[in-house]
């Protein structure tokens, strides 16, 4: 007998909800302040108001990003903050004097999601299905520590939680479009993972229709082709590359600083008075002291969010054009470029390397030959950049190729695989 359930695809970018029940799934839709939408952005915005308990406000999603162009210098704009969950250099966010740990950002992420869901996950049924990557994000991903964390900011959103890869959400969602038994592999393109299932579909009736054969991933995805962007165009000219002086030797300004200010996650976590004066003080010893003050000023600007918009604005155009131009001015830095697809897929060729590994290791783990899918689902706003979807083209040909529901087919699925009696056999 068909239960409710509800699926959540907690994203690195954007997250989505869906509400199972009779055997179907429904996404739930919020009223957000651009209009009614089904994406969640998966986002954190924190400001000063004496009007609240403790001083400090906060809003999560489209909200979030409503309340920081209101008001950018007077708040802190977190992003991309999934990325951190299996990272154990990473012990907690501070903010405004504030300290969190990645579960209790993840905790006021869920309970602004739950204000905003009109009344529908107020009474909602116990059993959550939450996805998750296969590898998770990081150079060493601990799979432990991120479940730990996980557990930790689900506590009290359901009494029965379970979590299943992200790629098998999206397998059990595209099942439901065939009426025949194939062998898939399913590609999942997030922010910050991709991820590979190849799943046996069974007839309709089968039970279970679905069987997981394999499983694969690695922990570059969209912020990683993010980052080969701001390399390239903006870095050089925040000082990057460049030198500063100690003593009487010059000696190359340290790369740590770029790796966090690239990294959508860290970007206005720098903004604090250690990193700040740390900034300053590395900006009087610079040959060019300029450029650090360009660095400086887009971090005190609080410019993490619309330097984001940039980059993804180009990343996105070049998915349908063969040149599309960067622009972004702010903080006393002025960029105007055109990018062409040919050099973004020079400059993203390690990434898509390590993906192609990925695939082959799904493969083997599977026991099964390029020759043995029958189909393969795309999925994830990653998927859409073309040198991405080569990959499958390139290997299986166009015709086994079939996408859509790029943002939602993981929620999807997630639901109608919570309302199965035993989800044990989908269970990470």
């Amino acid at each position: 007998m068909a239960r409710g359930s509800i699926g959540l695809d907690f994203g690195t970018t954007n997250s989505v909800v869906a509400l199972g029940h009779g055997g179907g799934s429904d996404l739930l839709d919020f009223a957000a302040p651009g209009g009614i939408a089904p994406i969640f952005r998966s986002a954190l915005c924190f400001w000063h108001d004496d009007a609240v308990k403790g001083g400090l406000a906060s809003e999560a999603g489209p909200w979030a990003i409503d309340e920081y162009l209101e008001y950018p210098t007077d708040s802190r704009f977190l992003q991309s903050f999934k990325t951190v969950a299996a990272s154990a250099s990473f012990e907690q966010a501070t903010v405004f004097g504030r300290r969190f740990r990645f579960e209790d950002l993840g905790r006021i992420f869920l309970d602004r999601m739950v204000a905003h869901a009109g009344g529908l996950l107020d009474d909602r049924p116990s059993r959550i299905i939450v996805g998750r990557p296969v590898e998770y994000a990081g150079s060493r991903p601990d799979e432990a520590l991120a479940r730990t964390r996980y557990d930790a900011m689900f506590a009290g959103f359901g009494t029965d939680i379970h979590y299943v890869y992200e790629p098998l959400g999206a397998a059990y969602s595209y099942a439901a479009r065939l009426g025949e038994p194939a062998t898939i592999l399913v590609a999942d393109f997030g922010g910050g993972t991709s991820d590979f299932s190849v799943v046996r579909i069974g007839a309709r009736g089968d039970a279970p229709r679905c069987v997981p054969l394999g499983h694969a991933g690695v922990g570059i995805a969209g912020d990683r082709l993010d980052y080969r962007l701001l390399d390239r165009l903006v870095l050089p000219m925040l000082g990057k590359g460049g030198d500063y002086r100690s003593f009487d030797k010059l000696l190359e300004i340290p790369r740590n600083w770029f790796s966090d200010f690239a990294d959508w996650s860290r970007l206005a976590l720098m903004r604090n008075p250690r990193t700040l004066a740390e900034l300053e003080r590395l900006r009087r010893a610079a040959v060019d002291g300029d450029a650090i003050a360009r660095m400086i000023a887009v971090i005190e600007g609080e410019l993490g969010y619309p330097l984001y918009e940039a980059v993804a604005q180009t990343k996105r155009a070049l998915s349908t054009a063969e040149v599309a131009p960067f622009r972004f001015e702010g903080g006393g830095l002025t960029i105007e470029a055109d990018v062409s697809r040919a050099a973004f897929e020079s400059w993203i060729a390690d990434d898509v390397a390590q993906m192609e590994k990925a695939v082959d290791r799904a493969l083997g783990n599977a026991s099964i030959s390029a020759a043995g899918i029958d189909r393969i689902f795309l999925t994830g706003g990653t998927s859409l950049v073309p040198r991405i979807r080569r990959i499958f083209t390139d290997r299986f040909g166009e015709d086994r190729i079939e996408s859509g529901g790029e943002l939602t087919s993981i929620a999807h699925g997630l639901a109608l695989i919570g309302q199965e009696e035993d989800v044990s056999a989908w269970a990470a």
